[in-house]
């Protein structure tokens, strides 16, 4: 949206719709830059729910590709059917786990709101404030650039499938398919990722000179790429050809009839970054993220590329599967079980 309809240089200022809202402020060529974000528990750990909730919501931030955040709030609702040892053990973890992230993230949570409530909530709110170098817009994708996605999917039929361990009746429709060990293996490894700030990557759009941005999370990767294609300038749509997936997540997709994780429908939590960048910058991103420098578990993938369009998104009808195997396993030991599949591990 334009930041203003007069003839003065104006900042650029982005509205409901995207990651982040921007806003120009009224001094100094500064730009306000906000999210909010919550839900609900996921995982059985609380100190790692912390951790995502934190990293779901710097995500938002990361996607402009801004590094830095002024300020924290926590948001934390507590359900009332919880007793009360259950409060005081859970609760201190989530909140640690939380704060333990935001410094990770080089910020602090400096205060927030917490509401008795009949389900647990976490979340918060990411400030700062910019000069115009340090963000960028999500609007500048030209043809020819390519599509890099930095983790893999499969978030939500991993924790779905670690629970149906507990469930006969659901496990019995993807059993075939899948071994209670490597459900356990693709649990840790979803946690893992979504517990991983994408803060490396926001930096790296910098430097290879990315045009645009989102963030993979409720929509799943087919709707976040629409939302972005339709804020494009120009006329441009995007084009998925491969789909990196946490390994043997697509396998249960298919044989639960849920998620519609092979049409990119699929909901995802504190996901990767979607990142529009010149065809020949994207390996060299690709390789550069993966450096031991920036500490381990950081990955990406070229998934697709940028064409003449109305700005619109589409999967192709038979993408190429990334097995993306959990830390520590090999790919004997998790074969892919379809001809369109590849394997590669995440480590």
């Amino acid at each position: 949206m334009p930041a203003d309809a007069g003839p003065s240089p104006a900042l650029p200022a982005l509205g409901i719709g995207m990651d982040s809202c921007v806003i120009p402020l009224r001094h100094g060529g500064l730009s306000l830059v906000q999210t909010t974000d919550f839900f609900y528990p996921l995982v059985e750990d609380p100190y790692m729910m912390g951790r995502i909730a934190c990293a779901n919501v710097l995500s938002d931030l990361y996607a402009m590709g801004i590094t830095e955040c002024d300020n924290m709030l926590m948001l934390l609702s507590v359900s009332q059917s919880m007793s009360e040892e259950e409060r005081e053990k859970i609760t201190p973890l989530m909140i640690k786990g939380f704060r333990d992230a935001a410094e990770e993230g080089g910020t602090a949570v400096t205060g927030g709101q917490t509401v008795v409530n009949p389900w647990i909530i976490i979340g918060g709110v990411a400030t700062v404030v910019c000069q115009p170098n340090e963000f960028i817009m999500p609007d500048s994708a030209v043809v020819g650039d390519v599509l890099v996605l930095t983790k893999p999917l499969g978030t939500q039929v991993a924790v779905n499938a670690h629970q149906w361990l507990d469930n006969p009746e659901r496990w019995n429709k993807v059993k075939m398919v899948v071994s209670r060990e490597e459900v356990e293996l693709a649990y840790q490894e979803a946690m893992f990722n979504m517990a991983t700030l994408n803060r490396t990557a926001a930096g790296l759009m910098h430097t290879f000179n990315a045009h645009a941005a989102t963030d993979i999370t409720g929509f799943g990767i087919l709707g976040h790429s629409q939302n972005l294609a339709r804020q494009q300038r120009n006329e441009v749509s995007f084009v998925i050809h491969n789909l990196p997936i946490i390994a043997k997540m697509a396998a249960i997709s298919k044989a639960s009839g849920r998620f519609g994780l092979l049409q990119g429908t699929s909901a995802e939590t504190s996901g990767g970054l979607l990142i529009c960048l010149p065809r020949e910058q994207a390996a060299r991103f690709c390789s550069e993220i993966k450096s031991s420098k920036y500490g381990e578990g950081h990955q990406a993938w070229i998934v697709g590329i940028v064409e003449k369009g109305n700005r619109t998104a589409r999967i192709i009808d038979k993408p190429r599967v990334i097995e993306v195997l959990p830390r520590g396993t090999t790919a004997t030991a998790l074969a892919p079980d379809n001809s369109n599949a590849s394997s590669e591990s995440s480590s």
